[in-house]
Order: structure tokens, then C-alpha cells, then sequence
């Protein structure tokens, strides 16, 4: 797949005469092995674009490489790699949440093995906005690669400082705080610009990376809003002029590319559950994600409007509101929290619990009320349940079994099929297609999806005038190159892959869980586990008594008492079974019995658990 591209060849000159325009600061790493952080004049801003004649050449044969290290395949653990002659600057890295076959996972990250040898090359990591699945990665990986600095908005800025304070060996990150008016320098080849988009977080932006064969744009998550809450919208004329000034690359979110239409203001699910407030007499009781601060600031507006207090659950409900409060994004009064003891001498109409787990986790407050297990909140008749999230894909079952569990309870369900009480982050059909309109990629790229998202995305784009054949559905570490043959640009979605594969983290292990682990730990779930120990003479090797069996998740021993004798015996024989004149060995006789026992019980019970011979010699 070979395209060719005429850039805009006015531009650079046009650029070269560009000054900063009033208000924008510009932020320079002016060599390869610099981290701090410096402010330029316009002179310097000049200076620092303009190349030598001497590298035109090599720039002219170099290529640009775009990997994205997660995100093409999965909705989470999102990273982008931008690399030019031996320099990389990093979109995002975060976090995807653990499969249904992945028992005992907490998240996966994404694998940076690629980067481990080229520390050197990294110039910075920018991150677009401060949801898990683009930061959840930052203390586990930072470390590996350098600890590069970090260039983002003021919220974000503080959400990633205070998730690295629960890592010890997270080292002490170099934060830098982003606007959009800020200008980067980072290494020879990287000017980065920034576009704040709109999204269920403050401070989200979309980042430009201006590079010696062409500018490249990835949006991150967005959604076009006219009328956000507690943020500015998006600046469509400033889009419109970027466009304008040619753009060779877009990289955009394809969360909701399969959605026809516009996606709904944050400002008009504010208006539906205002309605709701005014008609409802008990406690209110709303799920939503921590990080839907735009929604956080509304029920807390409405909080102050019906004179309800609000209580607030979950620890990262807690943390992300502190954060946001403290640098002024929430704007509220204090005396609007309530704790334990005000909680139970408020009557049922002054209160608001507003608390994570509408995805049903097991661990989180909604789940833990409904289970009883909660220390202070117990559901009751007249409570109303609003569930202010969208269901995340996967976590359908688990949802329909809390709704259950609520009802049965005694409390009311309001939900966003029901009425308009979540309002998605990402950009529908219609959203996306101006997107595209107003930047008017020379090449696309669908991002931040499962693959059906980005092909109906890809789809979009053909729509709008694309060229097909300059359209790269790619999959996770596979390498895009763009490079200039003489006056042209030539993109191609290449064959070469890097490794992508899943980095699990379980406990404090971070890639210790392999897939032979997680094999294990579904067999023992779907089938059981069924330990046979023999004790046997060390000199003979004949066996000492009759076996001991134990069965874990197999069968009930006391209801299959025929089939644990028959079992005994079979693993008596089997060590028996052997030249009396040598010692036995070991490792033969447990994988005789794994072979032979696993063989009779599925004869047995067409089931096959695991089974874990123990030779004990005495």
C-alpha cells in the first residue's frame, strides 16, 4: 500500500515567518539529552524550526514511524509511538482492564520492550488527558524507558502524580503542565502544538506534531460539544486553520465511530437529571465513573440547588474530586460533604450518595452495598439508584445481576436507556466525519478501538473523500512509515511488527502472570483441581498406605466417594507399578500419574481438571 503526497511546499516558509501568537508560550528541549524545560523568545522558536541545509538531505531520506504499542485491537491501554531519525516522542500510557478469561488479573499494560534500548531516543511523553486507560500505565513503565518528562494539562498533571504515589518503585516523575497555547521543542525533529477538545474530562487535548516531512494530529478521546460543562468548547475555527495549513496524518478516537449521529451534550444530561432531582423525595444514589468530572460538577450544582448534601464513595471518587477541587476545575463549598455521622441525622430528601461501581466491580461501593458488606449504607424502599454510566462491553451480565440485586432490595432504577442520564465521551458518526472535514488529512488513521471500530471509522473516512489506499487500519505493532522521495510523501502500512503482546499485572507482579499461567488458572476454573499425594519408601519406591486424594472444584468427595476409591487405587498402582531392584524417580511417576489420572477421570466425568501429583519419600 504506496501513496503519494504533495505537502503544501509555501507552508514551511510560511512557518519561518510565523511568531507566537499572543498569549502562547513555547516550551523547548533543545538537545537530544535535555529534559528541563525552557521558555524561548520568538527568535529562538525561529532558530529552532529552521534546519541547517546540511540535514535537508537527511530528512529528505528519512522516515517517519508510527507504532502504536496498544489501542488498535482493545478500547484501553492506549500508546503511541512518533519516531523520526532516532527520536520517539510517546502518546499516553495506560491501562486496560482484565478480560473475562483472565481470572485474577487486575489490568494489562502495554509491553515497551521496543523501547527499553533506545532510552536515548525518547524526547518526551505527552498524555492526552487523565482517564486509566491513557495513564495507568505511566508508574510501571516510566521507569523502564528513562523517566522521560511528561507534558500535560494541569488535572492530569495531578491525577498521574497521585497514582505514581502508590507505586514505591515509581521513580520521581518530571511533570511538566501543558495549555493550549503551549509550543514544544522536543528533540531536533518534534514541534508539538495543542488543541483542547472536549471530553468527560477536563483538560483533554489533541496533540499536533509538526515534523520534518509533515504535521501529524492525534485527536485522543473527544467528542464534539457545544455547550460542556465547567470547560470551554472545542475551538472549531482553530481547527479549521490547522487544516488549513495542511495536514499529512490523523490519527482519530474510534470508541463510538459505530454510532450513527451526534453524541449529546454534558449540558443536556444536566437538564434530565435536574427533572429527576425535582420529582424525588428519598435518598438519591448515582454510579458514574470518578473520572466524569464534567458529571460530578453538575450533581454537585444541583446538590446546592434542592439543598441535599452529598456523601461521597469510592477512593478514587474521593481522590479525583480532591484533586480537581483543589486546582479549581470543581467548584463547590465544602460544607456540601457530609461524612458517616451526618449521614445518618440527615433525612432521606437531604441526601446524595454519589459513589463509583455502576460496572458492577466487585469491589466497588455500589457492589459492596447491595452485598451487605458496606459500613454505613444499607438500600432501602424509597432509595433511587441512578446509573450515570454507559455499560462498558463485556460487563453486561454482571450490571443486569446488581440491578437485580437492587430491586430486590426495595430501591428504584433509573438508567441511560431509560432516560438521558449519561452522556457518552466520545465522538458519533457525524462528530467524526467534520472532524475529518475540517482537518483534511492527506492520510488517516483509526485509532483507540477494537478492530470493527476502526474499519467502521476507516469507513467514515472514505465517506468525507479520503482515499482508500490512504487509509491505515493497522493492528497493534504494526509500523506505519511516511517518508519523502523527492517532492512527495510516500506512506505505507508496513508488514513489520514489534511485540505487543500482553504485560499482566497481577498483585504487586507486574509480567509474571504468562499465558501459561492464566491457562492454569481456567482450567482450575472451569474443570477443578484434584491433588493426589503418594508416600513412598525412598529405598524400594513402594508405596507407604493408600494415597490421599483432594479435590477442589472437581467434585463433592462425600457425594463421589466410588469415584475417589477408584482414584486412590489407580494412583496406587501406578506407583507400585515399577522395578522394585531401582529407586523410583520422581519426575517419571507424577507425570504418569498427571497422564494416567487425567485420562480416567474424563473417561470417568467428562471433565478434565488439573491434576497435581505430590511424592512424598520417606
Amino acid at each position: 500500500m504506496i501513496t503519494k503526497y504533495k505537502p503544501n511546499l509555501s507552508r514551511t516558509s510560511e512557518e519561518k515567518k510565523d511568531k507566537p501568537a499572543s498569549g502562547r508560550s513555547y516550551v523547548g528541549l533543545r538537545a537530544a539529552k535535555e529534559s528541563k524545560t525552557t521558555v524561548q523568545s520568538a527568535n529562538a522558536r525561529k532558530d529552532a524550526h529552521l534546519a541547517p541545509k546540511n540535514r535537508e538531505a537527511k530528512f529528505e531520506q528519512g522516515k517517519l514511524r508510527v507504532i502504536v504499542l496498544g489501542g488498535l485491537e482493545e478500547v484501553g491501554r492506549n500508546m503511541t509511538l512518533i519516531e523520526y531519525d532516532k527520536e520517539i516522542i510517546i502518546i499516553d500510557m495506560g491501562l486496560q482492564f482484565p478480560e473475562e478469561d483472565m481470572p485474577g488479573i487486575d489490568y494489562i499494560i502495554p509491553n515497551a520492550a521496543y523501547l527499553e534500548d533506545k532510552k536515548d531516543w525518547i524526547k518526551g511523553v505527552v498524555i492526552t488527558h487523565g482517564h486509566m486507560d491513557h495513564i495507568g500505565g505511566v508508574p510501571h513503565i516510566i521507569g523502564n524507558i528513562g523517566n522521560p518528562p511528561i507534558f500535560t494539562g494541569k488535572l492530569t498533571a495531578g491525577l498521574v502524580r497521585k497514582r505514581c504515589e502508590e507505586f514505591k518503585r515509581c521513580p520521581k516523575l518530571n511533570v511538566k503542565e501543558i495549555d493550549e497555547n503551549s509550543i514544544l521543542q522536543l528533540g531536533r525533529n518534534f514541534r508539538v502544538e495543542f488543541l483542547r477538545l472536549n471530553h468527560s474530562i477536563p483538560d483533554t487535548f489533541a496533540v499536533i506534531i509538526h515534523t520534518p516531512i509533515g504535521t501529524v494530529i492525534h485527536t485522543g478521546d473527544f467528542k464534539i460539544d457545544y455547550s460542556p460543562v465547567n470547560d470551554k468548547p472545542a475551538d472549531l475555527n482553530r481547527i479549521a486553520q490547522i487544516g488549513g495549513k495542511g495536514i499529512l496524518l490523523l490519527m482519530s478516537d474510534s470508541t463510538d465511530s459505530g454510532k450513527p449521529g451526534y453524541q449529546v451534550s454534558e449540558s443536556s444530561i444536566g437538564d434530565e437529571i435536574d427533572k429527576i432531582f425535582e420529582k424525588l423525595e428519598g435518598r438519591i444514589i448515582i454510579g458514574t465513573f470518578a473520572s466524569q468530572l464534567s458529571r460530578v460538577q453538575k450533581i454537585f450544582d444541583l446538590a446546592e440547588k434542592y439543598n441535599r448534601k452529598i456523601y461521597l464513595q469510592g477512593r478514587s471518587m474521593n481522590d479525583n474530586v480532591e484533586i480537581a477541587h483543589q486546582i479549581g476545575y470543581l467548584k463547590f463549598n465544602p460544607s456540601i460533604l457530609i461524612n458517616d455521622h451526618d449521614l445518618n441525622r440527615l433525612p432521606d430528601k437531604k441526601v446524595i450518595i454519589l459513589g463509583t461501581g455502576a460496572q458492577a466491580e466487585s469491589n466497588a461501593f455500589l457492589m459492596r452495598v447491595v452485598n451487605g458488606d458496606h459500613r454505613t449504607i444499607s438500600l432501602k424502599p424509597g432509595d433511587t439508584v441512578i446509573f450515570s454510566s454507559s455499560v462498558i462491553p463485556g460487563n453486561e451480565r454482571s450490571i443486569q445481576n446488581l440491578k437485580d440485586m437492587i430491586v430486590r432490595q426495595g430501591a428504584r432504577i433509573i438508567h441511560y436507556e431509560m432516560m438521558d442520564v449519561h452522556a457518552g465521551g466520545h465522538a458519533k458518526q457525524e462528530d467524526l466525519k467534520l472532524m475529518m472535514r475540517l482537518l483534511k488529512p492527506e492520510f488517516f488513521m483509526p485509532i483507540e478501538a477494537n478492530h470493527y471500530m476502526l474499519q467502521a471509522h476507516a469507513e467514515l473516512a472514505a465517506q468525507v473523500g479520503i482515499s482508500e489506499n490512504k487509509i491505515f487500519v493497522a493492528d497493534n505493532g504494526q509500523v506505519v512509515e511516511l517518508s519523502k522521495s523527492g517532492q512527495t510523501v510516500v506512506g505505507k502500512l508496513t508488514d513489520e511488527r514489534v511485540p505487543t503482546d500482553y504485560v499482566m499485572v497481577d498483585g504487586l507482579g507486574v509480567g509474571d502472570v504468562s499465558n501459561i499461567v492464566l491457562r492454569d488458572r481456567r482450567v482450575m476454573s472451569e474443570d477443578g483441581m484434584i491433588v493426589a499425594i503418594a508416600t513412598i519408601d525412598s529405598k524400594t519406591g513402594d508405596p507407604i498406605g493408600n494415597p490421599d486424594i483432594i479435590s477442589r472444584g472437581f467434585v463433592y468427595m462425600k457425594e463421589n466417594k466410588d469415584l475417589i476409591e477408584k482414584t486412590r487405587m489407580k494412583v496406587k498402582k501406578i506407583v507400585k507399578d515399577h522395578d522394585s531392584r531401582t529407586p523410583a524417580d520422581d519426575d517419571y511417576i507424577k507425570n504418569k500419574i498427571r497422564n494416567e489420572i487425567g485420562q480416567f477421570l474424563f473417561s470417568q466425568t467428562k471433565r478434565r481438571p488439573m491434576v497435581l501429583p505430590v511424592i512424598i519419600k520417606v
